[in-house]
């Protein structure tokens, strides 16, 4: 998948745990697990708005534009 979820970086770097964000976020901690994770197939931005609020970043920070692996990218 081209687009790679860095939220895992940006909670180590802030100092908060997985429950403790769910917690602030108003999201199941199974959820959140599935985002960090890289497993999740889309993100509602109200989800990504309390993210950014919580862990005080923008949403650049938590997600990353990558080529796939044979080096195109969805618009070719």
């Amino acid at each position: 998948m081209p687009i790679k979820v860095n939220l895992d970086v940006m909670m180590a770097k802030r100092k908060i745990g997985l429950m403790e964000l769910a917690e602030k976020i108003n999201i199941t901690p199974a959820n959140l697990s599935i985002l960090k994770n890289n497993k999740a197939r889309a993100i509602r931005f109200s989800t990504l708005e309390e993210i950014c609020k919580a862990l005080s970043c923008q949403p650049a920070d938590i997600l990353e534009y990558e080529e796939d692996q044979d080096g195109k990218d969805l618009t070719e």
